[in-house]
Formats: structure tokens, sequence, C-alpha cells
């Protein structure tokens, strides 16, 4: 059963500049060391990250509690599988909420072309 479905949309340009004038701020404020590797490795990070905080903002709304209640964003870690498939690790007060909700699962989708980067989440009860 779908507890509730999020989307986000966003310029890469957005993230670039954050990244651009507030580097390490904007990184340790918003993603993990892992998250921040694996951009990092990558030839356009921009685009990695951008994808990343999309999909964040997606799966807030999927919760439906926004950043409320304490959840932080590296409360959200998005990482890849082998098979390059996104996958979600929660934490935190995140992890909280969900296991409140009683949440079997949040799936996720990423994508991203030169101009913006779009996720999807659904979130998926027990």
């Amino acid at each position: 059963m779908i507890h509730g479905t999020g989307i986000d949309i966003i310029q890469i340009s957005r993230i670039q500049k954050s990244l651009e004038n507030h580097a390490e701020r904007f990184e340790e404020r918003v993603f993990t060391p892992r998250e921040i590797e694996y951009c990092r490795s990558r030839p356009e990070p921009f685009k990695h990250y951008a994808a990343r905080f999309a999909a964040k903002e997606a799966v807030l709304k999927s919760l439906g509690t926004g950043m409320a209640g304490g959840i932080t964003w590296r409360d959200l870690e998005i990482l890849n599988r082998e098979s390059g498939q996104p996958a979600l690790n929660i934490t935190g007060k995140c992890l909280e909420i969900c296991e409140s909700l009683k949440l079997k699962d949040i799936h996720i989708s990423m994508s991203h072309d030169n101009v913006y980067a779009i996720a999807q989440a659904v979130a998926e009860i027990a």
C-alpha cells in the first residue's frame, strides 16, 4: 500500500552555485561523506549532487513531513547499488518518523540532463 509519493526537479546550476560559493559548508550540511565521495568521483559532480538533492526533497514529500520534526538532510543518504540503481539509507530522526509511519520501503528514481535533475519517491507501507 502506498503512503505517499513525492517528486522534485531542480536546476543543476542552483546546486553548482551553492557549491561554488559555499562548497564545504553546503556539502557538509546536505550530503553524507559517502555521497560527497561519490559525487566528487564523477566527471560532472554538480549533476550528481543535484540529483541527490532532488531525491532527498522527493523523499520528504513522500513522507508528508518536509523538514519538520528535526529531520536533517544528512538523515537521507542516496548511494548506488552495483547495478547503478539508487538506494536510500535513512538514519536519525527521519528513520524514527519512517518507523512510526510503519513504512516498508521508499523507492526512489533519479535522472538528470545538462540543465535539470529530477527525482521521484514512493513511500510504501508495510
